[in-house]
């Protein structure tokens, strides 16, 4: 399977200090490149009350530095609060940095707060990720070129050039991941996939398979799930409880799957979330293939860095043994 920590950077007034989750964020990249994690995962929002990440390409070059092996991926950049010439720049600059691991992945946001704050419009959206992605094309060939009237000559030339990797939620942005991108986030919804997948074949492009399952997206290892749980609840429920309120910001209601109905009780009992023993995430990893995707996120929403290390040196001892084998 493939093995991706993940960081969102909230620092809510009951968790840990934000300087200490970032210090710790990068120890802990360090840990996961050498215990063979393929990927770390950093996401972007803005203005948010509990500092969520908004700037995930200088997180990614900084842990870049403290790391050989593990891929860096933003999941996702938010294209239309970037100047792109500046995010061509930013990108192909923490590219060579990090020897060719920065993974490019790009939405096009939701939270009207954020287009408000950086003077834009929610409607254009799409157009901008999609004019974002042609202009990254252009942009890393190194070469001169005109971009709507104006001259322009990104330098230095990544080497490679990032894979641009697309998000969303909806059937239309799986087919224009298809069309313009290199990739595409696999979704939560399964259901998702396939017409990503016969877009793909469409246009004669690889086949991507199967669609890639997903263990919990947030997994904790403790010989006291019981106990741990009393300690997780109020970050994981700050985190749903977050969501829930940007999608009603949005949309006006509560989306997604898990953004609805937030108790105690369901977030417990929600197969998304699991606090498990050793030997259950041992069972659990034996359940998905060479191309399924496992997540760990032992800062999320401020968890206290001290306690997230006691658990990873657990998942290290007791866990990780039998994952590799």
């Amino acid at each position: 399977m493939k093995k991706v920590l993940t960081f969102d950077m909230r620092a809510p007034a009951f968790g840990a200090p934000a300087r200490d989750l970032y210090a710790a964020a990068l120890d802990q990249v360090s840990w996961a490149d050498d215990l063979g994690f393929e990927s770390v995962g950093l996401g972007e929002h803005h203005c948010a009350s509990d500092g969520y990440n908004p700037s995930p390409i200088p997180l990614a070059a900084a842990m870049g530095a403290r790391s050989e092996r593990i891929l860096l991926r933003t999941s996702v950049i938010l294209a239309p609060f970037y100047d792109m010439v500046r995010l061509a720049e930013d990108a192909a600059v923490t590219q060579l940095a990090t020897n060719g691991r920065l993974i490019l992945g790009i939405g096009g946001g939701y939270r009207p707060a954020e287009f408000e704050m950086y003077g834009r419009r929610l409607e254009d959206r799409w157009k901008t990720v999609g004019e974002t992605i042609e202009f990254l094309r252009l942009a890393w060939t190194g070469e001169p070129f005109e971009w709507k009237g104006r001259r322009c000559h990104v330098t230095p030339r990544p080497d490679p050039t990032p894979p641009i990797v697309l998000g969303g939620a909806t059937k239309a942005s799986a087919r224009r991941a298809a069309r313009i991108a290199d990739g595409w986030f696999p979704p939560l919804d399964p259901n998702l996939w396939s017409p990503y997948r016969e877009e793909c074949v469409r246009l004669g492009k690889p086949d991507p398979g199967e669609y890639p399952r997903h263990g919990p997206i947030f997994l904790w290892v403790s010989k006291e799930p019981e106990r741990a749980w009393k300690k997780l609840l109020p970050h994981v429920l700050h985190q749903l409880r977050s969501y829930s309120e940007w999608t009603v910001e949005a949309y006006g209601r509560p989306m997604g799957p898990y953004a609805q109905d937030i108790t105690e009780e369901t977030a417990t009992q929600s197969s998304a979330y699991q606090v498990v023993t050793p030997e259950d995430a041992i069972a659990l990893g034996e359940t998905l293939d060479q191309s399924d995707v496992l997540y760990l996120s032992p800062l999320l929403a401020g968890i206290e860095p001290s306690y997230a290390w006691e658990m990873l040196r657990l998942f290290e001892r007791e866990v990780a043994p039998f994952w590799t084998e």
